[in-house]
């Protein structure tokens, strides 16, 4: 597993204003698809291309499109779907499909309740789309749940990471293709494993819950 933070001072200040607890829920959906665009921007560099040839108002050339079959972003219910509009914005021929999966706050379980995917991912390039990396639980749950449709290569993209969840994210997928891309990789987590500094919950905050 490769994990990559992406430094760049628009995303160093936009992160700090996500941070901010005094962010109402607009703003924060705002940053949030502004960082993923810029986060994707990165992420997708090695996806799948072949070349075909156009017809401009002046000549013939030789040019780029994405290769079949398309990406497919996959956005973790509920926060990952406010990402997904940063997501598409870099990639708008890209196909969507969903997995809801949810912690248990007392076992720390994953569960999946929801999933609307594929049938069959052989060749996709599947892009995971979820805030926070925590403990790392339901990144490794999706990642698997993935593979067993035989995606054939998996890039997640989150806001923040803990180092735990890092640790775990690399127990967890072992020696298969996954690349890891943040905007961040904070302290650690505390002992409701919420990632500190990190950004609150950022379900509730992008939808307007947050206390």
């Amino acid at each position: 597993m490769r994990v990559q933070v992406v430094e760049h001072p628009l995303i160093a200040h936009k992160l700090t204003q996500l941070r901010r607890k005094e962010a109402p829920s607009n703003v924060f959906r705002q940053l949030t698809g502004e960082l993923v665009t810029l986060l994707s921007y990165e992420a997708s560099r090695d996806i799948a291309t072949e070349p075909v040839e156009i017809q401009t108002p002046v000549a013939t050339t030789t040019g780029t499109e994405l290769s079949d079959p398309k990406p497919l972003v996959v956005p973790i219910l509920r926060a990952g779907l406010g990402m997904l509009e940063g997501m598409t914005a870099m990639v708008p021929t890209a196909e969507v499909g969903f997995l809801g999966m949810a912690r248990n706050e007392e076992t720390l379980d994953i569960i999946t309740y929801a999933e609307r995917l594929p049938d069959d991912l052989t060749g996709r390039h599947v892009f995971v789309l979820d805030p926070m990396l925590a403990t790392g639980g339901t990144l490794v749950e999706s990642i698997r749940f993935l593979k067993k449709a035989n995606a054939a290569k998996i890039t997640c993209i989150c806001l923040v990471a803990a180092p735990e969840g890092i640790d775990r994210l690399r127990e967890g997928v072992g020696d298969l293709d996954v690349d890891l891309y943040v905007a961040a990789i904070d302290e650690g987590l505390n002992e409701k494993s919420y990632i500190v500094p990190g950004l609150g919950d950022a379900g509730d905050r992008l939808y307007g819950l947050a206390e």
